[in-house]
């Protein structure tokens, strides 16, 4: 099923925190741990650069999911390289929301003359490993023990694709 995916809107920060603080309580994709409040999400997306677009996917006129194409360093020499969030609503996940972004993402970076897309995930997060390897990612390493999340050390996988 594809929904319409649109650029995130003002309006658009509740969901977008209500979303993103699931995907920071399920411990699964991220190493975030600081639950997120809906005007801290309404800064972040005021403050946001044309280049690094915030995307959200509809279902029956509600946001149920949301992607992002963000800096990877504010250096220079890393202009044409963007990482990028992806977060799907719990009860939505699995439905080919997340591939449906992805593929925007994808079309976006591109857009915006960008090089290279990398991410960071848990080594856990099989449905979104199985997605960016579908997407032609590749890992390129494993920083172990990354960060510490509810007292244990956690490793990270990095993935990156040439466009």
């Amino acid at each position: 099923m594809d929904l319409p995916i649109r650029p995130a809107a003002p309006d658009d920060a509740g969901a977008i925190c209500r979303i993103y603080n699931q995907g920071i309580e399920d411990r699964g994709a991220t190493l975030e741990t600081e639950l997120r409040t809906p005007e801290e999400r309404r800064q972040w997306l005021a403050r946001r650069e044309t280049r690094h677009p915030v995307i959200v996917a509809e279902e029956d006129g509600e946001v149920v999911a949301w992607g992002s194409l963000n800096a990877f360093s504010p250096r220079a020499s890393y202009r044409f390289v963007a990482d990028f969030s992806i977060y799907v609503e719990r009860g939505r996940r699995g439905k080919g929301i997340g591939r449906q972004l992805l593929a925007r993402l994808v079309e976006l970076a591109r857009g915006h003359g960008y090089h290279k897309l990398v991410l960071a995930t848990l080594p856990g997060n099989a449905a979104g490993l199985r997605l960016y390897e579908a997407f032609g990612f590749r890992t390129v390493g494993v920083y172990r023990e990354q960060g510490q999340v509810d007292g244990r050390w956690v490793d990270t996988v990095i993935m990156e694709k040439l466009l």
